[in-house]
């Protein structure tokens, strides 16, 4: 399988250094100090958004507002990721671990939460607690990070992130699946790519990478939204 055709996603001088990102200061010290100044600051800012969020998950679905599930971390150590919940209660228990395409466990709030990416934003808890960085790997499921191999296991070597190479490339992933058997076209036609572009930024971690990509996915979530708002008039 090909590797992502987006020029911007690929051309990287990162990946022309004598030793992997992953092994550098910035990776191993830096990010951390970055997301330790920076995420309490967006959490205050963010709190207002949260409420209404939560008021309008309760109002339509009840508790809990938040999504908890385990995922592979930093050094494949286990963690519980928060998402904003975007399905119905116990919804890991009744399908796949992949949304589909007009998956009927998505709420009304959350079907515009999944496409403003705004469900993503309580992942801030998340970078907090150490868990997670503003940018890297989107974590995955456990079933998947278990059976990492060879330079696959390079992934666990930077923190899962808000937003990475991949999390571009794949930003309409339930469009890719399709609406039958997402969990198949998941590892038939994603996944593969999808852990590529994952060792890609896990080889050429900087802060000049992460700042591109910040500047990129700040570019796809607004017209993302723009899209949103547009379709919904």
């Amino acid at each position: 399988m090909e590797t992502a055709t987006h020029p911007e996603l690929t051309d990287n001088p990162g990946l022309q250094r004598s030793h992997p990102g992953y092994q550098g200061i910035y990776n191993r010290y830096v990010k951390r100090l970055i997301d330790l100044l920076l995420s309490p600051c967006l959490l205050v800012v963010a709190l207002p958004i949260y409420a209404i969020i939560a008021a309008a998950i309760l109002l339509e679905d009840g508790r809990p507002v938040f999504y908890r599930a385990p995922r592979g971390g930093y050094h494949g150590k286990t963690f519980q990721i928060y998402k904003f919940r975007t399905m119905v209660k116990n919804a890991d228990s009744i399908g796949s671990g992949t949304t589909a395409l007009n998956d009927p466990r998505i709420t009304g709030i959350g079907g515009f939460l999944r496409k403003t990416k705004l469900d993503e934003t309580a992942n801030l808890l998340n970078i907090l607690r150490g868990d997670m960085s503003f940018v890297g790997p989107r974590p995955e499921l456990l079933r998947y990070t278990r059976q990492y191999q060879g330079k696959e296991k390079e992934i666990l070597m930077v923190r899962p992130g808000v937003t990475d190479y991949s999390s571009l490339r794949f930003i309409s992933l339930d469009e890719i699946v399709g609406a039958e058997h997402p969990d198949e076209a998941y590892e038939k036609l994603v996944l593969k790519t999808k852990n590529e572009l994952r060792i890609q930024y896990a080889e050429s971690v900087s802060l000049k990478t992460d700042a591109h990509l910040i500047l990129l996915t700040i570019g796809q979530v607004i017209k993302k939204i723009i899209q949103t708002l547009g379709a919904r008039r």
